[in-house]
């Protein structure tokens, strides 16, 4: 689907205070752009941030990065922040970058992040674009690039087709699967702690069970 553009989205996102200009120049210096000194998670197509926002909120003891490729999406995580922000509530431990995820290795040093989230990802149903999921062996490779040796990706969707096709990515790329449920609404132990995304409130209201797999790299 292509995503309508939204006059000034660009000029405010390259205006924010929010959002990280050339990210490239902070490659294996991630850990001074924050605050504190913290683990670093990101998540990759992070839509309108509200997972990173109540993330950022409930976890002040990690760093969070918000990746979205489109500035129309952006700009409205942008938006929300602002909305937060005259309500008082302040993330010194959350950045946005708009930016490509297939540069992800040109802009993190290897080891710099520690966990990856995947939420409601584009399932690119064509056969063709089977490399453009996120959860595809290509992307595999690139998270393997910058994960530190403990990193882990957490990946949730509805769409039980991309999932399955996850799940033998996960396999033949050589990563370890951690954990599993075809139904995390109603796994007792994989909800525990767990943050709805918009998209899950959404598809979970309508009936639709929630996958979620939990990756780490290589064999443990």
């Amino acid at each position: 689907m292509r995503l309508r553009n939204i006059p000034g989205a660009q000029e405010a996102i390259l205006e924010s205070p929010y959002v990280i200009q050339k990210p490239e120049k902070h490659k294996g210096q991630w850990v001074s752009v924050f605050e504190k000194k913290q683990p670093l998670h990101l998540e990759v197509g992070m839509g309108k941030g509200r997972f990173l926002m109540d993330m950022a909120r409930l976890h002040p003891e990690i760093n969070y990065i918000g990746i979205e490729m489109y500035d129309s999406v952006l700009l409205r995580a942008l938006q929300k922040r602002e909305e937060q922000k005259e309500q008082g509530v302040c993330f010194a431990n959350l950045f946005f970058m708009r930016m490509d995820a297939r540069l992800l290795p040109e802009v993190f040093e290897k080891g710099e992040v520690s966990k990856i989230y995947l939420n409601f990802s584009d399932p690119w149903p064509k056969a063709r674009h089977a490399k453009r999921r996120l959860t595809s062996r290509q992307f595999l490779a690139r998270y393997d690039q910058i994960l530190a040796p403990d990193g882990k990706v957490e990946f949730k969707t509805d769409n039980r087709e991309l999932f399955e096709f996850s799940l033998e990515e996960v396999k033949e790329a050589g990563w370890n699967l951690q954990k599993c449920t075809f139904d995390l609404h109603h796994d007792p132990e994989m909800i525990k702690g767990n943050v709805m995304t918009e998209y899950e409130e959404k598809f979970s209201s309508m009936g639709n069970p929630i996958c979620k797999m939990v990756i780490s790299r290589g064999c443990q």
